[in-house]
């Protein structure tokens, strides 16, 4: 098994750039991989599999060229699209993960999750992640016209923005008590997971912690080859 894992790729149609390095990624990684995993905010924001515009439908194809006789890929929830859903994983040929989720892979137990669930300083945004993910509130969201979904999501990010700034790296950052547990009771060889968008290698005893970076000027993945395993990095042009 070689697996690679990404995270925060904030795909949108205001940054081509970023859909063109995730493409070329992709390229790169279809004889490179045998399975990818997607640790959640492949979009920067999903308001239901029904919205189809342009960008959507290219970043599908890109998808479909990628998953149509190619590695497993896999994707988990973040907090900008937790709202894909089977509809979309289906046409694209994706599977979709429950957060945590564990795996063996080359004899190693890895863990992994989008990360924010470890964030337990961030009170008012762990609310709202239990308030949007919850099936009654998004059920009674996606029965909104999409017009007024995109209007809810907007001002919903705009105020995600500025409550993040004025917020400490601390608070945005996961808890260092949260991890101990996590790691404690779970006991991974390997702990994947992104949000921050501090990437890192953290030891924790027996267990390592990675952290990938999101995509900007440039990309971050993790490989696995046997049991070694590298975050690496590259270039993004504008």
């Amino acid at each position: 098994m070689k697996p690679r894992f990404i995270s925060d790729i904030h795909l949108s149609e205001n940054s081509p750039h970023i859909t063109n390095a995730f493409k070329a990624f992709l390229n790169e990684s279809k004889e490179a991989c045998s399975h990818l995993f997607i640790l959640g905010d492949l979009f920067e924001i999903w308001i239901g599999d029904d919205e189809d515009n342009p960008f959507i439908q290219e970043t599908k194809k890109i998808l479909i060229d990628f998953t149509s006789d190619g590695p497993e890929t896999f994707f988990m929830h973040g907090n900008r699209d937790f709202l894909v859903g089977e509809a979309f994983a289906k046409e694209t040929g994706i599977t979709i993960l429950p957060d945590p989720y564990t795996l063996e892979i080359n004899n190693q137990k890895v863990i992994l999750s989008h990360g924010d669930i470890l964030c337990t300083d961030d009170k008012d945004y762990i609310d709202f992640r239990n308030q949007v993910r919850n099936q009654e509130w998004q059920n009674h969201f996606l029965q909104k016209s999409l017009n007024d979904r995109k209007e809810i999501a907007f001002n919903l990010r705009a105020d995600s923005k500025d409550a993040i700034s004025k917020k400490s790296d601390s608070i945005t950052d996961v808890n260092n008590l949260s991890v101990k547990n996590f790691i404690t009771k779970h006991k991974p060889h390997l702990f994947i997971h992104g949000h921050t968008h501090r990437p890192n290698v953290h030891d924790h005893g027996f267990s390592k912690r990675i952290v990938l970076g999101d995509w900007g000027d440039y990309g971050w993945f993790i490989t696995i080859n046997e049991q070694e395993f590298n975050l690496e990095k590259f270039s993004i042009s504008r």
